[in-house]
């Protein structure tokens, strides 16, 4: 084979061998996948709101664990419900920022959301508020607040006040939510048959529970044991309503305090007496030189 014939062949094979490498690079490149820019979706700004952890029905007097606090698209809060009162927040989109997050709600938690949870125990739902249902203002109501007696009160309890004194109210002893009987000490309405007056001793009510003692709706803060006032305000049913008002110009009316134990015993009107006053027996006084003595004259 002649030189000539060899460099020929020799250029035929690096040609082909070049053309093996662009074909084979387009060929890989075509497979590769396309990057393509993909639109961000815009983090939405979230708040934070009150919701129920439970079914609360009407005359639920609310506890801390009731209600807490659920995080809301701010674009559909409502101005009716009750946030935390921190600015609406962007979702976090790295690591970094959902442990910044978690510790800011740690220290939310600490400094404000406790005590705005805390500034609501006690009121009474006034309207029935369901399972992670935003807790709105005009739902609750608390003590001090219009309605609010309207609201504490059982289907078919009347509210009665009735005046009270430290010492015909157990000494101040008597606080909301106790039970009381009410009794009344008054001079009979007929004398006896020789003519002595005697006083009668009569329930007007038993085992009826105080719902204020004047506008105080709540025992006194830790620390207090006792409340005094002029009036106390008793869930009655209509038949003690009626007995209470009829004792009222008869007399002044003692609460007598109940053990918790009694709670769910018979409660209303009273109907026994509890006990007779015996007059004194008449007697005669005999002066005789002197001296004087005492006779009991039989009845």
């Amino acid at each position: 084979m002649g030189a000539a014939r060899i460099i020929i062949l020799s250029i035929a094979l690096v040609a082909a061998v070049g053309l093996a490498v662009v074909i084979r690079n387009m060929l890989a490149s075509g497979n590769e996948p396309v990057a393509v820019a993909e639109a961000k979706a815009p983090a939405v700004p979230m708040t934070r709101v009150l919701v129920a952890k439970r079914n609360l029905p009407v005359g639920t007097r609310l506890q801390p664990d009731d209600v807490g606090w659920q995080s809301w698209p701010a674009e559909g809060l409502n101005p009716l419900f009750i946030t935390d009162g921190s600015a609406p927040k962007t979702a976090p989109d790295t690591a970094v920022e959902k442990v910044a997050e978690g510790v800011e709600k740690a220290a939310e938690a600490l400094d404000d959301n406790d005590v705005t949870i805390d500034s609501l125990v006690g009121a009474v739902v006034r309207e029935e508020i369901l399972l992670n249902e935003p807790v709105q203002q005009r739902k609750l109501v608390r003590g001090g607040e219009g309605g609010y007696l309207a609201v504490v009160l059982k289907p078919g309890m009347r509210a009665i006040g009735i005046p009270v004194s430290e010492e015909s109210g157990a000494g101040g002893f008597i606080l909301p939510g106790d039970r009381v009987d009410v009794l009344q000490s008054r001079e009979a309405e007929t004398p006896s048959a020789n003519g002595v007056r005697t006083r009668v001793t009569e329930a007007v009510v038993v085992n009826v529970r105080v719902l204020a003692i004047d506008q105080s709706t709540k025992p006194p803060e830790e620390g207090g044991t006792s409340m005094t006032g002029a009036v106390a305000t008793l869930e009655v049913d209509n038949a003690a309503a009626e007995a209470l008002v009829d004792a009222k110009p008869r007399g002044e009316m003692q609460l007598i305090l109940r053990s918790y134990a009694d709670a769910g015993g018979p409660s209303g009107r009273g109907s026994a007496k509890i006990g007779k006053a015996k007059a004194a027996p008449p007697t005669v006084r005999i002066f005789s030189q002197g001296t004087t003595t005492e006779t009991v004259v039989p009845r």
